[in-house]
């Protein structure tokens, strides 16, 4: 019985073998080897190439810096989980909105007036929830309850600054 299994094993294996060398082997036109579209999306060299690049492609097609994706992205889901949470649930919403504060922070820091990212629809659209949300607390007070109507306005501009991320 070991004999046969062991025999099945060779005969699997070498079938794999016949059939890897049985398969046609396709000459490539030198041409296609050295194509400039493809250079840096693909292969080893490219992902190399992406780890130490410092801007990424955006859905728009635009280049702009990791670290202004990340923290825009950043603001955009803390500040979108901090306005969809509920406000009787007083320690939770405490939590998303100390994240959501923390996130525009480091974001303004980062790149308020940056030069680089200061044209770019993202940017302009976030800088406007952001401004919604203060002119929002500095009329109505710190703990004041958000209306639905303020917080449609904010929503919609993240979801803007979502689209262009």
């Amino acid at each position: 019985m070991r004999i046969t299994a062991i025999s099945s094993g060779t005969t699997l294996v070498s079938g794999l073998i016949y059939n890897t060398l049985a398969l046609p082997i396709r000459a490539e036109d030198d041409n296609n080897q050295n194509d400039p579209k493809d250079e840096g999306d693909n292969g080893a060299f490219g992902t190399i190439k992406s780890i130490f690049d410092p801007d990424e492609k955006t859905k728009t097609g635009k280049l702009l810096p990791k670290a202004y994706l990340k923290d825009a992205r950043e603001v955009v889901k803390t500040l979108r989980e901090s306005l969809e949470e509920d406000v009787k649930d007083a320690s939770k919403f405490r939590r998303s909105a100390d994240a959501a504060k923390e996130s525009i922070r480091q974001y303004l820091s980062n790149w308020k007036g940056q030069s680089t990212v200061v044209a770019e629809e993202s940017y302009a659209a976030i800088e406007k929830a952001i401004r919604t949300l203060a002119n929002f607390y500095s009329k109505e007070g710190p703990f004041a309850t958000m209306t639905d109507e303020v917080k449609a306005t904010i929503l919609g501009d993240l979801k803007t600054a979502e689209d262009f991320l």
